[in-house]
């Protein structure tokens, strides 16, 4: 298996023609162009150095600018030593000095100014090549990575083995039931323990008092209202083999986050769709219930908290946080069935989804993958990007969201033509 970080660089070990593919914080970009911002800067006396950067950081902070130094320092011809400074940010598409706030105009007069506009690098730089690049620009702070994910600098073949084994776990789930889905694989690293494992469940299935609509319907892919959607772009399998599926990656609910509304009402029908029972939503449901089967006396304190132990209440309330419930009589056979045979039952319950990773067919959509966010995954594998809604990669990156209070590795495994025939 080859490993590549940062979509650039080829690790090492080979392992039936698969790649592991680290999807960066943030897109990349040529070293020699790279983004850049408008700053009005000015040469300063190195004697009113001191002062005039002190009385800027007052009244003109660079806040979104913090990796870029304040002073740049030229040494000119005959070895006269010249300080230019950054003033402000230049409002895009204006140059005029009115623009700027009335206090650092009364600076500019005071110390006798002469303001131009500049380009400063947007973005922190990530290697020490990048650094290198921006300060040809203008001069920028560089800290290197003080932690490392496993994964992101590299897998061993052991680590690589593992992840592939996880996904062909998730590719085989997600087409089991003769409509390819999407599908969820979470795994405890440290133990390489399935967690849980489901497909999506954007549809139920009404329970009858006769045996009219007992069971389900004999073709299930014959009701559904979906066209043969498929992005000509997404490096879907394809091969002549005659086992494999018709509709190849249209059931899949985070690829078409709206299909729900295309369906027929459900009056004569023994099923009902549900938007938001994703593969990754309902696999953190499975994680919870699993960690009150096995903690049960942890949620004595807690019991009226019984909305995730019922599907149909499960979607009417959102706590912030995993509460600590007792499992029901009534939870699903799928549920339990991640924590009905454990291989070694940990000491104490987890806090969330802490430290697990989650294995899924399609890149998750913005819901799926906030919900990851919340429930402390740390790391995300997907085998197939998401042209449409895809929250890791393709439309946005969610993992190099600056405001959040968690950011998660994300890797995309590269499957041959063949994974989903």
């Amino acid at each position: 298996m080859l490993y590549v970080s940062g979509e650039a660089e080829q690790g090492q070990g080979m392992m039936n023609n698969c790649l592991i593919v680290h999807i960066p914080d943030k897109l990349p970009y040529d070293l020699h162009h790279q983004p850049t911002e408008s700053v009005f800067a000015s040469a300063i006396n190195p004697k009113h150095a001191n002062q005039i950067v002190r009385r800027l950081n007052q009244i003109a902070p660079l806040d979104d600018l913090r990796h870029v130094k304040r002073i740049q320092k030229k040494v000119l011809e005959g070895g006269e030593i010249q300080l230019l400074v950054i003033l402000c940010l230049a409002s895009e598409g204006n140059d005029q000095l009115d623009s700027m706030p009335p206090h650092l105009q009364e600076l500019i007069s005071s110390y006798q100014l002469s303001p131009f506009i500049t380009k400063v690098c947007k973005y922190v730089a990530t290697s020490k090549e990048e650094w290198q690049e921006q300060c040809k620009i203008w001069p920028t702070s560089y800290h290197p990575r003080t932690y490392n994910i496993d994964g992101i600098t590299g897998f061993s073949e052991e680590d690589s083995q593992s992840v592939l084994k996880f996904m062909q776990s998730a590719v085989e789930l997600a087409k089991s039931n003769g409509l390819v889905v999407n599908a969820a694989v979470i795994v405890d690293p440290s133990t390489k323990e399935i967690i849980s494992s489901v497909c999506d469940q954007i549809y139920s299935w009404n329970s009858c008092i006769d045996d009219s609509c007992n069971g389900r319907p004999e073709s299930f892919c014959s009701h559904l209202n979906i066209s043969g959607r498929c992005d000509p772009h997404e490096p879907l399998p394809s091969n002549s083999s005659s086992n494999r599926l018709k509709q190849p990656c249209t059931g899949a609910a985070c690829l078409y986050t709206r299909q729900w509304a295309e369906q027929p009402p459900r009056s004569q029908s023994s099923y009902y769709w549900h938007p938001l029972r994703h593969a990754a939503i309902v696999a953190i449901e499975s994680s919870a219930a699993r960690d009150r089967n096995l903690f049960p006396s942890e949620g004595s304190k807690e019991a009226s908290y019984q909305e995730l132990d019922s599907e149909n209440a499960s979607w009417t309330s959102s706590p912030a946080k995993r509460q600590k419930t007792m499992c029901g009589n009534g939870e699903d056979d799928d549920k339990l069935n991640a924590c009905s045979q454990p291989s070694r039952q940990p000491s104490a319950r987890p806090y969330l989804c802490t430290g697990y990773d989650i294995y899924l067919v399609w890149e998750p959509c913005a819901m799926c993958a906030m919900a990851l966010v919340h429930q402390r995954i740390r790391r995300i594998f997907y085998a197939f990007p998401n042209p449409n809604a895809g929250a890791l990669g393709s439309v946005n990156r969610l993992q190099g969201e600056k405001s959040l209070n968690h950011h998660y590795a994300v890797f995309r495994v590269l499957l041959p033509e063949e994974g989903l025939a």
